[in-house]
């Protein structure tokens, strides 16, 4: 048995690199970052650096990025805020956004009485941007898209730009779930007009709990967290110092070496779809992860072609053979339900097919691929 770790889509094994810079923190540089003595002005210092580092990376200020827990409270403080504070009185996203995004849409629609509009979606999970514009022209209420960059289950990629582009047109304003993008494909706020994105630590080889959102001056959104003056007054709470100096060592190496570990990890995902195809001819791709050209290079889901209750076992199957995948998303695979991400796609058929997201780094090689490979096709044929 070989262990075999494919769910990188869920969180990364963090960086050596990064862990060193964490070690540091942690042993050597402890002080409160708003305490005026020393330790805490060269704590203040490094918080300020970090932040540096990640706007001049994203062509935004350094007041545009605002440390948070991660991409969970990050599009929850966007989404709340836009609400609460900038007038938005219609959300529009789509059925297959991360539940960060849709359970707070859904929240804000009941506490605040808000509009709740969804994207249509064609067959392979993509938004309709005809669809988009109708319902940005519906009426004349203060509006926010939300609509994730990279979907965290199919991996499709959404054309950011364009979307970016409908919302400054018709006055509304965008969020961006990018927690499956950033550290792996470039961004640059000031060719791409988002009003405010999220992003994870841990989805790029950095440590949990740490992440930050991203949002454009003058949005007119207030403090979610009450309390002191961090982060520019938009999150009170004293920093997390070491996981802040761990995300700007993630974000930093993630961009550094971001042309040959995107050559590097998509070649594994070629290699995969392929010999895949060979092993198991009738295997299935949901959305367009199997389309290398429409979707992210760092994740494929598969539709194993099995009845439902031997589907049942293959999970825990490839599990006691030391191999870590998700069925669906990581969220979502302690749970009885079905993705609803497949659900809005796939029919009742397909569905009950067993369907499992295989997401790959640079720290796997082809030798896994071919072991985990040969584990499916025992599964599938016996």
């Amino acid at each position: 048995m070989q262990n075999v770790y494919l769910d990188n889509a869920a969180t990364t094994q963090v960086r050596p690199s990064v862990i060193t810079k964490m070690q540091e923190a942690l042993s050597m540089n402890y002080g409160n970052p708003s305490s005026t003595h020393s330790y805490g002005r060269k704590a203040k210092t490094m918080v300020e650096q970090a932040r540096k580092t990640i706007a001049k990376r994203l062509n935004a200020a350094p007041s545009e990025i605002i440390f948070t827990s991660g991409g969970t409270e990050a599009d929850n403080m966007v989404l709340r805020c836009a609400v609460r504070d900038a007038g938005v009185k219609t959300l529009i996203t789509t059925k297959i956004e991360h539940h960060a995004v849709l359970h707070t849409a859904e929240a804000l629609a009941e506490e605040y009485n808000v509009a709740l509009r969804f994207v249509e979606l064609d067959s392979h999970g993509n938004p309709d941007l005809g669809h988009l514009e109708a319902l940005l022209i519906e009426d004349d209420s203060k509006k926010l898209v939300s609509l994730m960059h990279i979907n965290n289950e199919i991996g499709n990629v959404l054309d950011i730009k364009s979307v970016a582009a409908l919302c400054k047109e018709h006055n509304a304003l965008f969020h961006s779930d990018t927690v499956q993008s950033v550290g792996h494909f470039p961004m640059d706020v000031s060719e791409v007009p988002v009003d405010f994105f999220a992003a994870a630590a841990h989805k790029f080889h950095g440590p949990k709990g740490v992440g930050f959102a991203f949002i454009r001056k003058n949005t007119g959104i207030k403090p979610l967290i009450i309390g002191g003056s961090q982060e520019r007054g938009y999150r009170a709470g004293t920093e997390a110092f070491h996981n802040i100096v761990g995300l700007e060592a993630a974000f930093e190496a993630a961009y550094e070496n971001l042309s040959e570990e995107q050559k590097q990890v998509l070649e594994l995902k070629k290699y995969f779809i392929t010999e895949l195809k060979k092993a198991i001819p009738e295997v299935a791709f949901n959305g367009w992860s199997g389309d290398v050209e429409h979707s992210t290079y760092t994740l494929v889901n598969v539709r194993i072609p099995v009845n439902a209750q031997k589907g049942l076992m293959l999970l825990f199957h490839l599990d006691m053979k030391g191999i870590a995948c998700s069925k669906g998303s990581a969220c979502q695979s302690g749970s009885a339900m079905g993705s609803h991400v497949l659900n809005e796609i796939l029919d009742e058929t397909e569905m009950a097919k067993p369907s499992l997201r295989f997401s790959f780094s640079m720290f796997n090689t082809k030798e896994e691929l071919d072991y985990t490979i040969g584990v499916l096709k025992e599964f599938v044929d016996n």
